[in-house]
């Protein structure tokens, strides 16, 4: 290529520093935007104090909890909540309430993690390639298609079979469920991404597919993914308390909100708090990534960056 073609002229009327400064500086003003889009939303505020809680419960839940969660008082069962020693009371076999609860939080947010990095890993790339390419987009369409066909139970049962009910497999399960609606998601946001004049424009200047889809359309979907992520983990955290209770899932003496509820519902009547407080967790779990992930949808939101 000549040293005087338009192209070179270009990349040298801007310097490599001019250049750092100006990404930085939009890098900048993306944060400072988002940040205040947060600020005015006290729903999206109190979901992400509550997320951080959340989160903090189930990094920590083995030095905040009290007792171990498999840890039996046969003297002490049925005990109401504000008992000495026991904050939450206690269940059939004098078990701790709040510690199953701590672990069943962990239990919870792993699973919810596990699942929506699977749905991220397959169907990101999946709906990304769909996108892109129109004759790839029959088979992609026709495989979610496919996979919508098998509901999460049927393919935790599956799973069950074969490998024996975890917290894996209840991740792995609720995880390929999640799969369709990802690449939809992804796959929307490619076609839309890709019309765009800076990406037609990296077409017109002969870039590859690759360069294109990494460099140009990828981090300017990123934002989609990360909205679609906090719509996932709350019915992941609900799907495992659905699995655990059933069987499926989570197996005693391993804790979790699901087999809380199970073992609750025995003696509902006589010890309410056993179910209720579970229940509760999971409610709240839930709350925290939905208030978060809409307000993150809405400081995303392009048409939030004129107000």
């Amino acid at each position: 290529m000549s040293s005087n073609s338009p192209t070179t002229r270009a990349a040298q009327a801007v310097p490599p520093s001019t250049a750092a400064i100006a990404v930085g500086s939009d890098l900048g003003s993306d944060r400072g935007r988002l940040w205040r889009s947060l600020r005015r939303n006290p729903l999206g505020l109190a979901g992400g104090v509550l997320l951080i809680i959340v989160l903090f419960v189930a990094l920590f839940a083995p030095l905040l909890a009290p007792y171990d969660p498999a840890e039996v008082h046969f003297d002490t069962p049925f005990q109401v909540p504000g008992t000495v020693g026991f904050a939450l009371g206690t269940d059939d076999l004098g078990r701790d309430i709040l510690s199953r609860i701590l672990y069943g939080t962990q239990a919870s947010v792993q699973v919810g993690l596990l699942s929506v990095a699977l749905a991220i890993v397959i169907g990101a790339p999946l709906g990304l390639l769909a996108g892109y390419w129109r004759w790839l987009d029959g088979i992609v369409s026709r495989l979610t298609d496919v996979m919508l066909a098998f509901p999460f139970l049927i393919i935790a049962v599956g799973l069950a079979a074969i490998n024996g009910a975890s917290l894996g497999n209840a991740a792995v399960a609720l995880g390929i469920a999640q799969i369709p609606t990802m690449i939809r998601v992804v796959r929307a946001e490619t076609f839309r991404v890709k019309e765009l004049d800076y990406v037609l424009s990296a077409q017109a200047m002969s870039a590859g597919p690759t360069r294109i889809l990494g460099g140009h359309i990828l981090p300017n979907i990123v934002s989609a993914i990360i909205v679609q992520a906090t719509v996932i983990i709350p019915v992941a955290v609900i799907g495992e308390a659905i699995l655990s209770f059933l069987g499926l899932g989570i197996q005693p003496p391993g804790s979790s909100l699901g087999i809380m509820l199970s073992d609750a519902q025995q003696y509902i009547f006589r010890a309410p708090s056993a179910a209720v407080f579970p229940g509760l967790a999971i409610m709240v779990i839930c709350l925290a990534f939905n208030l978060f992930g809409d307000a993150l949808r809405d400081a995303l939101d392009p048409s939030s960056a004129r107000k």
